[in-house]
């Protein structure tokens, strides 16, 4: 059957999310706001008026940075740490927006995605007069650095099959598989905070960064112990946060992604090498428009505030 086409989404009204930067710990003001159809997500760094001010969200515009995904115009501006705002965007099947920024880094708030998607689904969303248009995984595409991994493959939606393993036994090995269709990243992931060694914590403060990390905003741990407060929210909380990372990292691609994933002790900057990897190979993926035989495989499709976690 053909049925007709899956629309685009936008905000009916723009959200505000207030808090520090990560690394910086500066405070940073946010605001998500409507944008037309076709017009994709793009942030603008409302400090900066004498440049240009706009940075597409796009695996082409991001370079080489520590612990997050940063993205840089060809006028030097730069907005970092997207990739949280980006999976709570791709979770809630927002596909236009303009993002408001008066800093040149996302604020981590509780450190997970929970928060904008809370943020998102409580303005609602509005269908557009435009058809959603996915990248679609026609053969195996890989990419390695040492022991990390990050694979493309054809399926029929997204899924994302993630591997991590620590020292530390608090953390150990853990190993998820999740099909990312109709709300699972909603229910499953975007609660999931972003986490560190209490080693790490004390290495990037003696280089100026995580400047704005505390025990609220990450998990920290160290050895057999976690120590931030009430614990963690999932037993296997760190491997689900690499899974909503890959999420926002993976939503740079300009739509949604069909196909499977596999991370393997894989980060911001391989999962972005396997997005240019990709995109090298014209064999490799097509674009294709999202009809009513797509229902149901694409993230964000239906989801609804009920869906949210027990913490939010």
């Amino acid at each position: 059957m053909a049925g007709r086409c899956i629309l685009q989404n936008t905000l009916k009204s723009a959200a505000v999310f207030e808090g520090r930067g990560l690394h910086s710990g500066k405070p940073v003001r946010m605001v998500v706001r409507p944008a037309s159809a076709d017009y994709g997500i793009w942030f603008k760094r409302v400090d900066v008026p004498l440049r240009d001010a706009m940075v597409a969200a796009r695996w082409d515009q991001v370079v080489p940075s520590k612990l997050c995904t940063l993205l840089r115009n060809e006028a030097g501006v730069e907005v970092s740490t997207v990739e949280h705002v980006m999976a709570a965007l791709a979770g809630c099947a927002i596909h236009n927006a303009v993002i408001e920024i008066d800093g040149p880094e996302v604020p981590i708030l509780d450190g997970s995605a929970e928060p904008f998607v809370q943020g998102f689904l409580a303005r609602g969303l509005i269908e557009q007069t435009a058809p959603v248009r996915a990248i679609r995984v026609l053969k195996p595409v890989e990419v390695t650095d040492g022991e990390a991994t990050a694979r493309l493959e054809p399926a029929e939606m997204l899924e994302i099959d993630f591997r991590i393993q620590f020292a530390e036994t608090a953390i150990g090995e853990q190993k998820k598989h999740l099909n990312l269709s109709n709300g699972t990243f909603v229910r499953e992931l975007c609660d999931s905070r972003t986490f560190c060694r209490q080693s790490d914590v004390e290495a990037m403060r003696a280089n100026g960064l995580a400047l704005g990390g505390t025990l609220e905003n990450a998990v920290v741990f160290e050895d057999d112990r976690v120590l931030s407060p009430g614990g963690l929210r999932h037993s296997d909380e760190p491997v689900r946060h690499k899974m909503l990372d890959a999420m926002g990292d993976l939503y740079l691609a300009g739509g949604p992604v069909l196909g499977r994933y596999t991370g393997i002790r894989a980060g911001h900057a391989l999962t972005n090498r396997l997005l240019r990897a990709l995109f090298a190979d014209p064999s490799a993926w097509k674009m294709v428009e999202c009809s009513a035989q797509t229902v149901g495989k694409l993230p964000g499709v239906g989801v609804v505030k009920s869906d949210l976690p027990a913490t939010a």
